[in-house]
Order: C-alpha cells, then sequence, then structure tokens
C-alpha cells in the first residue's frame, strides 16, 4: 500500500502535473495540500477519471485538503482538526482507506514570527498533539501525512542562515514536531534514511531548486499499529523539476500487507 502527501499548490492551475505523477506513480493514496480551490472548484470529475475517489475541503483563494484513494472511496471521518469551533481555516482531513487511517495536513507557516502567525502555528500545533493522541491511545493504523511546515532537525535544511529568523526552523516549532513524534510516531522517511539530506519543498526563489537548496518540510509519520509495516519511503524529487511544478514534490511510504 503506496502513501503519498503532496503539496499541489493550487490543484487545478497544476492539475496535468499531479495527473501525470498519479500515473507514473501510482500511489494508493495520496493526502494534498493548498488546493486554493473552494469546494466547488476541486476538480472531481478528472480525479474521478483518474481512478480515484477523494474527499475534500476546499476553501478559496488558499489552504484546502483532500484525500484520494485509487480504486476505492475514502471514508470521511474529520474534515477539521477539533479544539477550535472558530477555527474555519480548511488545514485537515481525515479518512478511512483499506483500513488504514489517513490524514492530511497543512499547518500553518506561522510567518511572521513572532506574532499572532507564529502563536496560531504553536496552538495549531497543540491541537493537533491532543487528537494524534488517542490514535495512539486506541491503538490505531494511522498515517499522519502532510505538510507540517517543519524542518525537524538541521539535516532537514541545506546549510545555509537565511532561514535562522523564520518560522519552519524555529526552536519551539521543531520542540512542537519533536514532541509529536514522541508520543510513539514513527518518522518514516527519517527512519528509512537516518543520515540523508532529504527535501520535499525548494522555494521558487533565489535559484533554490536548481542549487538543491531545499527543506524538508512534508512528513509521515506512522502510529505504532503499523509501523512494523513500513517498507520504503522516499521523494519524487524530479517532479519539483517539471514545468508549472509545485514548489513541493510528493513523499510517501509503501506497506507492507498485513
Amino acid at each position: 500500500m503506496k502513501i503519498a502527501t503532496f503539496n499541489i499548490n493550487n490543484i487545478n492551475r497544476r492539475l496535468p502535473n499531479l495527473l501525470a505523477w498519479m500515473r507514473a506513480a501510482k500511489p494508493d493514496v495520496v493526502a494534498l495540500q493548498e488546493l486554493k480551490a473552494s469546494d466547488g472548484e476541486f476538480p472531481a470529475s478528472a480525479i474521478e477519471k483518474a481512478g480515484y475517489g477523494a474527499v475534500w475541503h476546499g476553501q478559496k483563494t488558499w489552504n484546502g485538503v483532500a484525500i484520494l484513494a485509487r480504486n476505492a472511496e475514502p471514508i470521511l471521518t474529520r474534515d477539521r482538526l477539533p479544539g477550535k469551533p472558530g477555527d474555519h481555516e480548511a488545514r485537515y482531513i481525515e479518512a478511512a482507506v483499506r483500513g488504514v487511517i489517513v490524514t492530511s495536513i497543512y499547518l500553518p507557516n506561522g510567518n511572521p514570527q513572532p506574532g499572532p502567525k507564529f502563536d496560531y502555528k504553536l496552538d495549531w500545533f497543540a491541537r493537533l498533539k491532543r487528537h494524534a493522541k488517542t490514535f495512539i491511545k486506541q491503538d490505531l493504523p494511522v498515517v499522519l501525512a502532510g505538510d507540517y511546515n517543519v524542518a525537524p532537525t538541521e539535516i532537514d535544511i541545506y546549510p545555509t542562515r537565511s532561514w535562522d529568523k523564520d518560522a519552519l526552523i524555529q526552536p519551539k516549532s521543531r520542540a512542537a514536531f519533536a514532541s509529536l513524534v514522541a508520543q510513539g510516531w514513527c518518522d518514516a522517511i527519517r527512519e528509512l534514511h537516518p543520515e540523508q539530506r532529504i527535501y520535499t519543498f525548494w522555494d521558487y526563489k533565489r535559484n533554490r531548486w536548481p542549487r538543491d537548496a531545499g527543506l524538508r518540510l512534508d512528513h509521515l509519520l506512522l502510529s505504532p499499529a503499523i509501523a512494523s509495516r513500513l517498507a520504503k519511503a522516499g521523494v519524487d524529487k524530479t517532479v519539483r523539476g517539471e514545468d508549472g511544478a509545485s514548489d513541493h514534490a510528493p513523499a510517501w511510504v509503501v506497506l507492507k500487507q498485513r
């Protein structure tokens, strides 16, 4: 079972890129972020024609998350993160697919920091941790997939000082991610590639893609109930270099059969 996460950065503008990658990579489940489309603008017919069922929570102009399943219909279990009823930003969705609960997370960026946007990021992280802990307690097979907007350690960002003030690498951001993983989650890519510099995001500015000046912001965390099934994990890096590409590349895991 191949599960991927992909910040598509505008699903309608980059629909050809998405469909081409899905045809080539054949993921069984895809968690998408930054749809930048309202619910009514989601390209459901094109996704269905490609052989995927879908659930989504869109938002006009920005945000938006979705879960796609190949030759299956995802069973929606939640379309927002609990803990703050007044938060209407489309940043979280979860669904059951073939016996596994998969999320699509678009954690707040948090810039500029310090300030209210960074406070919102940390508060959102705290809510995610509380919700994630319920999965651990119930011993459920879960993949927390998404764009966390955190490069967890120094090896997850190219050697530079230019991001030192950015919310993506602040000590509090990294501590929040580490605290989440410490509940018992397996950071799949780092588990299988403990010392390799692997990136999932290359900013459009300053020639960062040709220089391989990237960050690992997109993560797939496996619950203890499913971690032993981890067989492979990686990033389809070449997707970032295509014409009209998102500034992210798909990250993925392969789970062995039970």
